[in-house]
Protein backbone atom coordinates (compact mmCIF):
# COMPACT_ATOMS: atom_id res chain seq x y z
CA UNK A 1 0.00 0.00 0.00
CA UNK A 2 1.24 3.59 -1.05
CA UNK A 3 1.89 5.86 2.04
CA UNK A 4 2.65 9.25 0.87
CA UNK A 5 5.38 10.61 3.01
CA UNK A 6 4.19 12.64 5.66
CA UNK A 7 1.22 11.01 6.81
CA UNK A 8 0.52 8.11 8.70
CA UNK A 9 -2.77 6.21 8.68
CA UNK A 10 -5.46 6.17 11.59
CA UNK A 11 -4.90 3.25 12.04
CA UNK A 12 -1.57 3.34 12.42
CA UNK A 13 -1.44 5.96 14.81
CA UNK A 14 -4.26 4.48 17.46
CA UNK A 15 -1.73 1.43 17.66
CA UNK A 16 0.99 3.83 18.31
CA UNK A 17 -0.91 6.23 20.86
CA UNK A 18 -2.38 2.89 22.40
CA UNK A 19 1.26 1.36 22.69
CA UNK A 20 2.79 4.53 24.44
CA UNK A 21 -0.70 4.65 26.79
CA UNK A 22 0.42 1.18 27.80
CA UNK A 23 2.79 1.34 30.50
CA UNK A 24 1.28 4.43 31.81
CA UNK A 25 -2.27 2.71 32.18
CA UNK A 26 -0.62 -0.32 33.75
CA UNK A 27 1.22 1.76 36.20
CA UNK A 28 -2.09 3.76 37.31
CA UNK A 29 -3.81 0.23 38.12
CA UNK A 30 -1.60 -1.24 40.29
CA UNK A 31 -1.05 1.97 41.70
CA UNK A 32 -5.18 2.34 42.36
CA UNK A 33 -5.98 1.36 46.00
CA UNK A 34 -7.18 -2.17 46.71
CA UNK A 35 -10.84 -2.23 48.31
CA UNK A 36 -12.27 -4.87 50.36
CA UNK A 37 -15.09 -5.36 48.05
CA UNK A 38 -12.81 -5.55 44.95
CA UNK A 39 -10.12 -7.94 46.67
CA UNK A 40 -13.84 -10.30 47.42
CA UNK A 41 -14.73 -10.26 43.92
CA UNK A 42 -11.35 -11.18 42.78
CA UNK A 43 -10.70 -14.05 45.00
CA UNK A 44 -14.26 -15.46 44.19
CA UNK A 45 -13.89 -14.73 40.62
CA UNK A 46 -13.36 -19.04 38.99
CA UNK A 47 -12.07 -20.06 42.85
CA UNK A 48 -11.04 -23.35 41.95
CA UNK A 49 -12.65 -25.09 45.47
CA UNK A 50 -15.46 -24.03 44.54
CA UNK A 51 -15.48 -24.85 41.01
CA UNK A 52 -14.46 -28.08 42.22
CA UNK A 53 -17.65 -28.73 44.38
CA UNK A 54 -19.69 -27.41 42.12
CA UNK A 55 -18.41 -29.50 39.15
CA UNK A 56 -19.15 -32.82 41.86
CA UNK A 57 -22.53 -31.47 42.45
CA UNK A 58 -23.58 -31.58 38.58
CA UNK A 59 -21.81 -34.87 38.71
CA UNK A 60 -24.46 -36.33 41.32
CA UNK A 61 -27.38 -34.54 39.87
CA UNK A 62 -26.09 -36.67 36.15
CA UNK A 63 -25.45 -40.01 38.38
CA UNK A 64 -29.16 -39.36 40.26
CA UNK A 65 -30.74 -39.05 36.38
CA UNK A 66 -29.00 -42.12 35.25
CA UNK A 67 -29.74 -44.22 38.34
CA UNK A 68 -33.92 -43.37 38.24
CA UNK A 69 -33.86 -44.57 34.18
CA UNK A 70 -34.23 -48.65 33.82
CA UNK A 71 -30.79 -50.19 32.35
CA UNK A 72 -30.38 -50.98 28.66
CA UNK A 73 -32.18 -54.04 27.51
CA UNK A 74 -30.05 -56.51 26.13
CA UNK A 75 -30.90 -58.58 22.68
CA UNK A 76 -29.79 -62.38 21.86
CA UNK A 77 -29.30 -63.73 18.85
CA UNK A 78 -28.68 -67.73 18.41
CA UNK A 79 -29.01 -70.79 16.79
CA UNK A 80 -30.87 -73.52 18.75
CA UNK A 81 -30.84 -77.25 18.50
CA UNK A 82 -28.71 -77.75 14.96
CA UNK A 83 -28.26 -81.02 14.49
CA UNK A 84 -24.42 -82.25 14.57
CA UNK A 85 -24.28 -85.31 13.02
CA UNK A 86 -26.00 -84.96 9.45
CA UNK A 87 -28.78 -82.49 7.85
CA UNK A 88 -28.75 -79.02 7.86
CA UNK A 89 -31.36 -76.36 9.72
CA UNK A 90 -34.48 -77.56 8.01
CA UNK A 91 -33.75 -81.21 9.10
CA UNK A 92 -34.72 -81.09 12.88
CA UNK A 93 -38.22 -79.85 13.84
CA UNK A 94 -36.70 -78.06 16.99
CA UNK A 95 -33.76 -76.61 15.07
CA UNK A 96 -34.58 -72.42 15.69
CA UNK A 97 -32.63 -69.12 14.12
CA UNK A 98 -33.94 -67.29 17.79
CA UNK A 99 -34.17 -63.90 18.81
CA UNK A 100 -34.81 -62.48 22.22
CA UNK A 101 -35.00 -59.31 23.92
CA UNK A 102 -34.28 -59.09 27.76
CA UNK A 103 -35.64 -55.76 30.35
CA UNK A 104 -34.72 -55.70 33.57
CA UNK A 105 -36.44 -54.23 36.82
CA UNK A 106 -33.82 -53.34 39.47
CA UNK A 107 -34.77 -52.85 42.80
CA UNK A 108 -34.52 -49.37 44.42
CA UNK A 109 -34.34 -46.97 41.33
CA UNK A 110 -36.01 -44.03 43.09
CA UNK A 111 -34.20 -44.49 46.32
CA UNK A 112 -30.87 -44.90 44.71
CA UNK A 113 -31.84 -41.44 42.03
CA UNK A 114 -32.79 -39.88 46.03
CA UNK A 115 -29.29 -40.28 47.45
CA UNK A 116 -27.32 -39.03 44.51
CA UNK A 117 -29.98 -35.92 44.39
CA UNK A 118 -29.47 -35.63 48.21
CA UNK A 119 -25.84 -35.79 47.57
CA UNK A 120 -26.03 -33.26 45.03
CA UNK A 121 -27.65 -30.87 46.99
CA UNK A 122 -25.04 -31.45 49.84
CA UNK A 123 -22.51 -30.46 47.36
CA UNK A 124 -24.37 -27.44 46.13
CA UNK A 125 -24.38 -26.34 49.77
CA UNK A 126 -20.63 -27.05 49.95
CA UNK A 127 -19.43 -25.34 47.42
CA UNK A 128 -21.37 -22.35 49.06
CA UNK A 129 -19.86 -22.78 52.07
CA UNK A 130 -16.56 -22.72 50.19
CA UNK A 131 -17.48 -19.27 48.95
CA UNK A 132 -18.25 -17.93 52.53
CA UNK A 133 -15.08 -19.47 53.81
CA UNK A 134 -12.96 -17.54 50.94
CA UNK A 135 -14.83 -14.79 51.38
CA UNK A 136 -13.91 -14.23 54.79
CA UNK A 137 -10.31 -15.20 54.92
CA UNK A 138 -9.95 -12.47 52.17
CA UNK A 139 -11.44 -9.76 54.06
CA UNK A 140 -9.18 -11.01 57.24
CA UNK A 141 -6.05 -11.10 54.91
CA UNK A 142 -7.12 -7.56 52.97
CA UNK A 143 -7.79 -6.40 57.16
CA UNK A 144 -4.00 -7.58 58.04
CA UNK A 145 -2.70 -5.38 55.05
CA UNK A 146 -5.21 -2.62 56.06
CA UNK A 147 -3.84 -2.54 59.71
CA UNK A 148 -0.07 -3.03 58.74
CA UNK A 149 -0.59 -0.23 55.99
CA UNK A 150 -1.89 2.09 58.74
CA UNK A 151 0.46 1.13 61.32
CA UNK A 152 3.38 2.07 58.77
CA UNK A 153 1.74 5.19 58.21
CA UNK A 154 1.48 6.82 61.43
CA UNK A 155 5.24 5.34 62.33
CA UNK A 156 6.23 7.49 59.20
CA UNK A 157 4.01 10.21 60.59
CA UNK A 158 5.31 10.45 64.25
CA UNK A 159 8.90 10.02 63.00
CA UNK A 160 9.49 13.40 61.79
CA UNK A 161 7.99 14.72 65.20
CA UNK A 162 10.52 12.20 66.95
CA UNK A 163 13.34 13.67 64.55
CA UNK A 164 12.88 17.54 65.20
CA UNK A 165 12.99 16.43 69.40
CA UNK A 166 16.18 14.84 69.10
CA UNK A 167 17.41 17.85 66.94
CA UNK A 168 16.41 20.15 69.80
CA UNK A 169 17.52 18.04 72.51
CA UNK A 170 21.02 17.97 71.05
CA UNK A 171 21.06 21.50 70.15
CA UNK A 172 20.25 22.47 73.80
CA UNK A 173 22.66 19.80 74.63
CA UNK A 174 25.38 21.54 72.81
CA UNK A 175 24.81 24.82 74.90
CA UNK A 176 24.65 23.02 78.70
CA UNK A 177 21.20 23.26 79.02
CA UNK A 178 20.16 19.79 78.96
CA UNK A 179 21.92 16.56 80.08
CA UNK A 180 23.37 14.34 77.66
CA UNK A 181 20.55 11.54 79.37
CA UNK A 182 18.33 13.58 77.40
CA UNK A 183 19.93 13.12 74.34
CA UNK A 184 20.38 9.50 74.36
CA UNK A 185 16.60 8.99 75.42
CA UNK A 186 15.99 10.95 71.91
CA UNK A 187 17.81 8.61 70.29
CA UNK A 188 16.64 5.55 72.02
CA UNK A 189 13.26 6.45 70.38
CA UNK A 190 13.90 7.21 67.00
CA UNK A 191 15.61 3.44 67.12
CA UNK A 192 12.31 1.81 69.18
CA UNK A 193 10.29 4.11 66.33
CA UNK A 194 12.90 2.57 63.35
CA UNK A 195 12.24 -0.99 65.04
CA UNK A 196 8.34 -0.62 64.52
CA UNK A 197 8.88 0.61 61.16
CA UNK A 198 10.59 -3.04 60.58
CA UNK A 199 7.63 -4.65 61.98
CA UNK A 200 4.99 -2.91 60.64
CA UNK A 201 6.95 -3.64 57.07
CA UNK A 202 7.03 -7.76 57.94
CA UNK A 203 3.59 -7.20 59.02
CA UNK A 204 2.37 -5.72 55.25
CA UNK A 205 4.51 -8.23 53.86
CA UNK A 206 2.93 -11.07 55.70
CA UNK A 207 -0.39 -10.33 54.93
CA UNK A 208 0.12 -9.16 51.12
CA UNK A 209 1.58 -12.83 51.00
CA UNK A 210 -1.95 -14.42 52.60
CA UNK A 211 -3.66 -11.90 50.65
CA UNK A 212 -1.83 -12.94 47.03
CA UNK A 213 -3.10 -16.95 47.68
CA UNK A 214 -6.60 -15.49 46.72
CA UNK A 215 -5.92 -12.23 44.43
CA UNK A 216 -2.29 -13.00 43.07
CA UNK A 217 -0.55 -9.94 41.88
CA UNK A 218 -3.00 -7.23 42.97
CA UNK A 219 -2.12 -8.47 46.76
CA UNK A 220 0.81 -5.64 45.94
CA UNK A 221 -1.58 -2.94 45.55
CA UNK A 222 -1.71 -0.32 48.23
CA UNK A 223 -4.86 -0.98 50.22
CA UNK A 224 -7.60 1.22 50.58
CA UNK A 225 -7.00 3.48 53.92
CA UNK A 226 -10.53 3.65 54.24
CA UNK A 227 -12.69 0.65 56.51
CA UNK A 228 -15.46 -0.95 55.45
CA UNK A 229 -19.13 0.53 57.25
CA UNK A 230 -19.39 -2.08 59.30
CA UNK A 231 -20.35 -0.60 62.46
CA UNK A 232 -23.84 -2.04 63.17
CA UNK A 233 -25.17 -5.89 63.79
CA UNK A 234 -28.41 -7.51 64.44
CA UNK A 235 -29.08 -8.67 67.29
CA UNK A 236 -27.87 -12.20 68.93
CA UNK A 237 -31.18 -13.94 68.35
CA UNK A 238 -31.39 -12.92 64.64
CA UNK A 239 -27.53 -13.79 64.39
CA UNK A 240 -28.47 -17.48 65.57
CA UNK A 241 -31.80 -17.62 63.20
CA UNK A 242 -29.33 -16.88 60.62
CA UNK A 243 -27.26 -19.50 61.45
CA UNK A 244 -29.81 -22.04 61.16
CA UNK A 245 -29.78 -21.25 57.24
CA UNK A 246 -25.63 -21.79 57.28
CA UNK A 247 -24.72 -23.64 54.06
CA UNK A 248 -22.77 -25.95 56.29
CA UNK A 249 -25.93 -27.15 57.98
CA UNK A 250 -27.60 -27.43 55.11
CA UNK A 251 -25.22 -29.41 53.41
CA UNK A 252 -25.34 -31.54 56.54
CA UNK A 253 -28.92 -32.03 56.41
CA UNK A 254 -28.27 -32.99 53.01
CA UNK A 255 -25.82 -36.13 53.99
CA UNK A 256 -28.56 -36.81 56.46
CA UNK A 257 -31.14 -37.33 53.68
CA UNK A 258 -28.84 -39.19 51.22
CA UNK A 259 -28.35 -41.71 54.33
CA UNK A 260 -31.89 -41.64 54.59
CA UNK A 261 -32.23 -43.06 50.83
CA UNK A 262 -29.17 -45.44 50.98
CA UNK A 263 -31.03 -47.02 53.99
CA UNK A 264 -34.06 -47.21 51.53
CA UNK A 265 -32.02 -48.85 49.28
CA UNK A 266 -30.51 -51.67 51.57
CA UNK A 267 -34.38 -52.00 52.55
CA UNK A 268 -35.34 -52.55 49.34
CA UNK A 269 -32.48 -54.92 48.39
CA UNK A 270 -33.50 -57.67 50.31
CA UNK A 271 -36.59 -57.67 48.36
CA UNK A 272 -36.93 -59.32 45.13
CA UNK A 273 -35.74 -57.77 41.77
CA UNK A 274 -37.17 -59.19 38.60
CA UNK A 275 -36.13 -59.31 34.51
CA UNK A 276 -38.46 -60.09 31.38
CA UNK A 277 -37.42 -62.17 28.39
CA UNK A 278 -39.66 -61.90 25.45
CA UNK A 279 -38.09 -64.57 22.32
CA UNK A 280 -38.68 -65.14 18.82
CA UNK A 281 -37.36 -68.77 17.14
CA UNK A 282 -37.53 -69.25 13.69
CA UNK A 283 -38.21 -72.84 12.21
CA UNK A 284 -37.76 -73.52 8.22
CA UNK A 285 -38.97 -76.57 7.07
CA UNK A 286 -42.04 -78.79 6.70
CA UNK A 287 -44.25 -81.00 8.96
CA UNK A 288 -45.03 -84.49 7.58
CA UNK A 289 -48.88 -83.44 6.49
CA UNK A 290 -46.67 -81.00 4.58
CA UNK A 291 -47.25 -77.80 6.13
CA UNK A 292 -44.36 -75.42 6.96
CA UNK A 293 -43.13 -75.41 10.51
CA UNK A 294 -44.50 -73.23 12.88
CA UNK A 295 -42.53 -70.43 14.60
CA UNK A 296 -42.21 -70.08 18.22
CA UNK A 297 -42.72 -67.23 20.46
CA UNK A 298 -41.42 -67.01 24.26
CA UNK A 299 -41.79 -65.47 27.38
CA UNK A 300 -40.21 -65.71 30.49
CA UNK A 301 -40.33 -63.91 33.58
CA UNK A 302 -36.54 -64.16 35.63
CA UNK A 303 -37.12 -63.17 39.76
CA UNK A 304 -33.79 -62.82 41.98
CA UNK A 305 -34.23 -64.73 45.33
CA UNK A 306 -32.32 -62.52 47.67
CA UNK A 307 -32.85 -64.08 50.77
CA UNK A 308 -30.98 -66.85 50.29
CA UNK A 309 -27.87 -63.91 50.55
CA UNK A 310 -30.11 -62.50 53.87
CA UNK A 311 -27.16 -62.68 56.10
CA UNK A 312 -25.09 -59.97 53.15
CA UNK A 313 -28.44 -57.99 52.67
CA UNK A 314 -29.18 -57.71 56.47
CA UNK A 315 -25.10 -56.60 57.20
CA UNK A 316 -25.35 -53.79 54.15
CA UNK A 317 -28.71 -52.57 56.09
CA UNK A 318 -27.02 -52.24 59.32
CA UNK A 319 -24.01 -50.58 57.42
CA UNK A 320 -26.41 -47.84 55.93
CA UNK A 321 -28.27 -47.29 59.43
CA UNK A 322 -24.68 -46.97 61.31
CA UNK A 323 -24.02 -44.38 58.48
CA UNK A 324 -27.30 -42.30 58.90
CA UNK A 325 -26.41 -41.98 62.67
CA UNK A 326 -23.12 -41.02 62.18
CA UNK A 327 -24.66 -38.43 59.39
CA UNK A 328 -27.37 -37.19 62.39
CA UNK A 329 -24.71 -37.08 64.94
CA UNK A 330 -22.35 -34.95 62.65
CA UNK A 331 -24.64 -32.39 61.60
CA UNK A 332 -25.72 -32.28 66.08
CA UNK A 333 -21.86 -31.48 66.54
CA UNK A 334 -21.71 -29.12 63.72
CA UNK A 335 -24.40 -27.34 64.80
CA UNK A 336 -23.77 -26.92 68.55
CA UNK A 337 -19.95 -25.95 67.51
CA UNK A 338 -21.08 -23.08 65.27
CA UNK A 339 -23.33 -21.71 67.84
CA UNK A 340 -20.40 -21.37 70.01
CA UNK A 341 -18.21 -19.86 67.77
CA UNK A 342 -20.84 -17.33 66.60
CA UNK A 343 -21.69 -16.70 70.74
CA UNK A 344 -17.75 -16.42 71.49
CA UNK A 345 -17.37 -14.06 68.40
CA UNK A 346 -20.43 -11.92 69.30
CA UNK A 347 -18.70 -11.61 72.77
CA UNK A 348 -16.10 -10.49 71.26
CA UNK A 349 -17.31 -7.53 68.50
CA UNK A 350 -19.33 -6.39 72.35
CA UNK A 351 -16.24 -5.62 73.76
CA UNK A 352 -14.45 -4.46 71.10
CA UNK A 353 -17.04 -2.04 70.13
CA UNK A 354 -17.33 -0.99 74.25
CA UNK A 355 -13.52 -0.56 73.73
CA UNK A 356 -13.57 1.78 70.87
CA UNK A 357 -16.12 3.55 72.14
CA UNK A 358 -13.93 4.19 74.99
CA UNK A 359 -11.08 5.05 72.92
CA UNK A 360 -12.53 7.86 70.68
CA UNK A 361 -14.74 9.05 73.66
CA UNK A 362 -11.88 10.13 76.11
CA UNK A 363 -8.40 7.77 75.58
CA UNK A 364 -7.09 9.15 72.27
CA UNK A 365 -7.88 12.70 73.65
CA UNK A 366 -5.98 12.25 77.04
CA UNK A 367 -3.42 11.05 75.41
CA UNK A 368 -2.66 13.96 73.48
CA UNK A 369 -3.55 15.88 75.97
CA UNK A 370 -1.06 14.56 78.20
CA UNK A 371 1.49 14.66 75.32
CA UNK A 372 0.94 18.62 74.84
CA UNK A 373 0.83 19.46 78.84
CA UNK A 374 4.53 17.46 79.09
CA UNK A 375 6.24 19.10 75.96
CA UNK A 376 4.77 22.67 77.06
CA UNK A 377 6.25 22.01 81.31
CA UNK A 378 9.53 20.81 79.31
CA UNK A 379 9.84 23.55 77.30
CA UNK A 380 9.22 25.77 80.33
CA UNK A 381 11.58 23.71 82.65
CA UNK A 382 9.09 22.96 84.75
CA UNK A 383 9.28 18.91 83.62
CA UNK A 384 11.67 16.38 82.76
CA UNK A 385 12.27 15.23 79.18
CA UNK A 386 11.38 11.37 79.91
CA UNK A 387 8.15 12.64 80.63
CA UNK A 388 7.63 14.23 77.24
CA UNK A 389 9.17 11.00 75.32
CA UNK A 390 6.84 8.63 77.76
CA UNK A 391 4.12 11.13 77.02
CA UNK A 392 4.43 11.07 73.12
CA UNK A 393 5.28 7.22 73.31
CA UNK A 394 1.97 6.49 74.98
CA UNK A 395 0.47 8.53 72.66
CA UNK A 396 1.56 6.57 69.54
CA UNK A 397 0.60 3.17 71.17
CA UNK A 398 -2.62 4.20 72.13
CA UNK A 399 -3.56 5.66 68.54
CA UNK A 400 -1.85 2.30 66.97
CA UNK A 401 -4.29 0.32 69.34
CA UNK A 402 -6.97 2.27 68.11
CA UNK A 403 -6.34 0.92 64.76
CA UNK A 404 -5.99 -2.61 65.71
CA UNK A 405 -9.06 -1.97 67.47
CA UNK A 406 -11.12 -0.37 64.70
CA UNK A 407 -9.70 -4.01 62.68
CA UNK A 408 -10.06 -6.10 64.82
CA UNK A 409 -13.93 -5.19 65.29
CA UNK A 410 -13.76 -5.04 61.30
CA UNK A 411 -12.53 -8.71 61.11
CA UNK A 412 -14.87 -10.21 64.16
CA UNK A 413 -17.95 -8.46 61.94
CA UNK A 414 -16.22 -10.68 59.04
CA UNK A 415 -16.51 -13.82 60.72
CA UNK A 416 -20.13 -12.85 61.83
CA UNK A 417 -21.35 -12.32 58.34
CA UNK A 418 -20.08 -15.89 57.83
CA UNK A 419 -21.90 -17.27 60.29
CA UNK A 420 -24.96 -15.54 60.71
CA UNK A 421 -25.39 -14.83 56.48
CA UNK A 422 -24.90 -11.47 56.90
CA UNK A 423 -24.62 -9.44 53.78
CA UNK A 424 -21.85 -7.00 54.17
Amino acid sequence: MFIPRGRVPVNISVLVIAASLWPTASAAAAAMPLTIVEAANLALTDEPGRASLQARAVAARERAVAEGRLPDPTMRVGLANFPVSSGGFSTEGMTQAQLGFRQAFPRARAAAAERFSAQAEAFGHDAEARGNDVLTAVRKAWLAAHLAQRSLALVDESRAYFEDLATVTRSLYSVGRKTQHDVLRAELELSRLEDRRIDAERMLSEARAALSRWIGADARRPVAMDLPDWHALPDRADLRAGLDRHPLLAAASATVDANDAAVRVAEQNKKPGWALDLGYGYRDGFLPDGQPRSDFVSLAVTVELPFLGRQRQDRKLAAALGDRRSAVNSRAELETRLGSELDAEFARWTDLTRRLALYESRILEQAQAQAEAALLAYQSDAGDFSDVMRARVDELDVRLEHIRLQVARARSYAVLANLGGLEP
